[in-house]
């Protein structure tokens, strides 16, 4: 039986992760769904006629999807979806800001998700992405370990992408961390940032990092101010489409995500951004590693924010 997967919103984030997901050749179909009657099937069209020339044999099949959950039986027997429907932020709003009207659609979809796909494990990327995780979950009604979400993977790549040009070294020298939410309570770890295995508080003064991290923090907001419309899509879908590998490859692959968290570091209850091992059922296991007191102390300070809006998200 061939892989499947669903990429729900076919705007340029949920165009962009279907494409790259069509291109890896490792599963039999991608299914991209929108609202807007025909785009996902001209996307669709689109990205098959490019397969002679990229040489994949992966089919990408568009459905228009209705209110009523018209479409969606295309999802069925799906081994993972990605969830990226609702609006992006313009500029000047924050990610907060996007909370009730993405509500409204992420829980239809999920309802969706639950009725056709039902062994999918779920991949949200709906932003503001640490609550609309919490609420994809409670809506499926699926396994908190078939449900989590996408952060760490792109704010470490921009944490990455940073010191590298700051430093002018290749990116592949740096391996950097962040953690947390998605957001103002973002924590990156600069105590497990290394550059060619040295300790990047040798190679830059304490400063320099904090300026670093608090690009990192604002990285979605810098991109979205520059293209005055529309947000991020080519590093978030490459996160996306990264993760929705590891799922379905069964890797084991360790990568930062929204998972859910009971007991690591000493917090429980609640859907934040960790290190996780990623598998065919979704998260295998948290990974917990050292952590300096300063960026425990922000890890549990981040679980906290993110724990009260998340409480809101079950009546919306």
């Amino acid at each position: 039986m061939g892989k499947k997967v669903t990429v729900v919103g076919a705007g340029f984030y949920g165009s962009t992760t279907a494409q790259r997901l069509a291109e890896y050749d490792i599963f039999d179909t991608v299914v991209l769904t929108d609202i807007i009657d025909g785009k996902p099937a001209g996307l669709a069209l689109d990205m098959n006629q490019s397969r002679p020339i990229e040489g994949f044999e992966t089919k990408v099949v568009g459905v228009t999807t209705g209110t009523n959950g018209e479409g969606y039986e295309a999802i069925e027997g799906s081994d993972v979806v990605v969830v990226t429907a609702g609006l992006p932020r313009k500029p000047g709003m924050s990610r907060m800001d996007l909370l009730e009207v993405n509500a409204k659609i992420v829980r239809q979809v999920a309802e969706n998700i639950a009725k056709y796909a039902p062994n999918a494990v779920v991949i949200v990327v709906s932003n503001p992405v640490d609550e609309m995780t919490a609420l994809a979950q409670l809506a499926t009604q699926f396994p908190k370990n078939r449900v989590f979400g996408q952060a760490g993977v792109l704010d470490t790549a921009r944490f990455t992408n940073s010191i590298a040009e700051t430093l002018a070294v290749p990116v592949k020298s740096v391996k950097a961390l962040t953690l947390g939410s998605h957001g103002d309570t973002m924590v990156p770890v600069p105590s497990r940032c290394t550059v060619d295995g040295k300790p990047l508080s040798d190679l830059l003064p304490a400063e320099k990092i904090e300026e670093l991290v608090v690009r990192t923090r604002n990285g979605g907001a810098e991109v979205v101010a520059l293209l005055k419309t529309g947000s991020a899509y080519y590093a978030p879908s490459a996160a996306a489409a990264r993760m929705a590998k590891a799922v379905v490859e069964d890797s084991g692959a360790v990568l930062p995500v929204c998972a859910w968290v009971d007991g690591e570091y000493g917090i429980s209850g609640v859907y934040l951004g960790v290190e996780a091992q990623i598998g065919a059922e979704g998260i295998k296991k948290v990974v917990e590693d050292k952590l300096t007191d300063t960026e425990l102390s922000g890890l549990k300070e981040a679980a906290e924010a993110v724990r009260a809006k998340q409480a809101d998200v079950a009546s919306l």
